[in-house]
């Protein structure tokens, strides 16, 4: 009998000794350009991340009885920095799923690592079309909008027969990819395009650039417009507005901005054009917490970015909580088709590319003396099936 008992108390300590204390923290990487010229946008995306963490755990940040932990990696926008952040943050942090990068260069720098590893990247906040086209595999995710979905609801705002267009874009991916998608989908509304003009990201003088672009609409009929994708500094609207369009009959138009940026706005009054997102416009639950929340916390609205953070968090907790796992497959296999809920409403992983199929917004710029920024006035959703988002990759 108590050589029994001994048995069987050796055999509870050895099941014991197995079973961990418990279960490993969940890790997250977030590789973000958090110094350099995009740094505003990579603190939203971090911000937005750890919110919607919050949200989708319902305040335990657990998943699945797992404790959640962010890793962060600074890699300053560059692409090579970007890698060996990835790799970093797959090998030796042994994250589960990593969520970036800020800059579209970095982002596409990216892929190749998270194929290598076998590991899934939910892209947030690059937009290059590339990323979930023809760079594509399938271990990448995207939350962010891609420049297709940019550009065609841009051109459903603003793209009508008798309108004639000029665009202007930084020159490497998200300018180029940008204006690409938007001239096919300006085609299809009537419109016509009469130049494309690229500068460097870092440019700050447009008298150049902007007197080419007059001189390709000033003699034309109808409505004439130059369409302007940015992002970070420089101020190219300003500067154009400055050169006096309205001599020539030429308005300007863009997409949304983070809210700094919406400040320049307020100098055009009634421009037009199509956003990714702007606090007062999406009306459902997640949004009413995260502008409550952002108030109460930080004094101000959640901004542009702060939206893409938070989507990605609720994009990563869903995907856990679907597949019972980290496992890479399982993972995928959840997240192809998942529908999950956003500051912006629904949005759904596309299977074939992985993209984020998401609703878009028609504003038109409100001037209030009492708001430090141009207001985005909604004109209308742009619902997921008003747009026909091409599949790019080679899948």
């Amino acid at each position: 009998m108590r050589t029994h008992s001994l048995l069987a108390l050796a055999a509870v300590c050895l099941a014991g000794a197995a079973m961990p204390a418990h279960a490993e923290d969940l890790k997250i990487g977030l590789i973000y350009g958090k110094t350099g010229p995009l740094e505003a946008y990579a603190k939203q995306t971090e911000t937005g991340l750890r919110l919607g963490l919050e949200y989708a755990t319902k305040g335990t940040m657990m998943v699945n009885g797992r404790k959640i932990v962010i890793i962060t990696k600074d890699d300053q926008g560059k692409p090579d920095l970007s890698k060996a952040a990835l790799a970093e943050a797959y090998q030796d942090d042994k994250v589960d799923i990593a969520i970036g990068t800020t800059s579209s260069a970095a982002a596409l720098a990216d892929l190749p690592i998270a194929e290598e590893n076998k590991k899934i990247l939910i892209v947030e906040p690059a937009v290059a079309d590339q990323i979930t086209g023809d760079k594509w595999n399938r271990y990448i995710f995207r939350t962010a909008r891609n420049s297709s979905q940019d550009a065609i609801s841009n051109a459903v705002a603003i793209g009508k027969p008798g309108v004639t267009v000029a665009t202007l874009g930084q020159d490497y991916a998200f300018g180029r990819d940008g204006v690409a998608a938007f001239k096919e989908a300006l085609a299809k509304t009537g419109a016509t395009l009469a130049a494309e003009e690229y500068v460097p990201t870092n440019t700050t003088d447009f008298t150049a650039v902007g007197q080419r672009l007059i001189d390709a609409l000033k003699d034309k009929p109808g409505k004439k417009i130059i369409w302007v994708i940015w992002a970070g500094a420089g101020d190219p609207l300003t500067k154009l507005q400055d050169m006096d369009l309205k001599r020539y009959g030429i308005e300007l138009s863009t997409g949304g901005n983070i809210l700094p940026a919406l400040a320049a706005y307020k100098r055009l009054p009634g421009m037009e054009g199509s956003t990714y997102y702007y606090y007062d416009i999406p009306k459902n639950p997640v949004n009413d917490w995260l502008v409550a929340e952002h108030k109460k916390r930080y004094n101000s609205p959640p901004d542009f970015f702060t939206a893409g953070g938070f989507a990605a968090a609720m994009a990563a907790v869903k995907a856990v909580e679907t597949a019972k796992s980290t496992d890479t497959e399982k993972l995928i296999a959840a997240m192809e088709g998942m529908e999950f809920d956003t500051p912006k409403g629904k949005m759904i992983f596309r299977k074939e590319d992985h993209q984020a199929l998401q609703s878009m917004y028609h504003f038109r710029v409100k001037v209030d003396p009492n708001v430090a920024w141009a207001i985005n006035e909604p004109v209308r959703e742009i619902k997921i099936e008003d747009m026909d988002i091409p599949i790019r990759n080679k899948r």
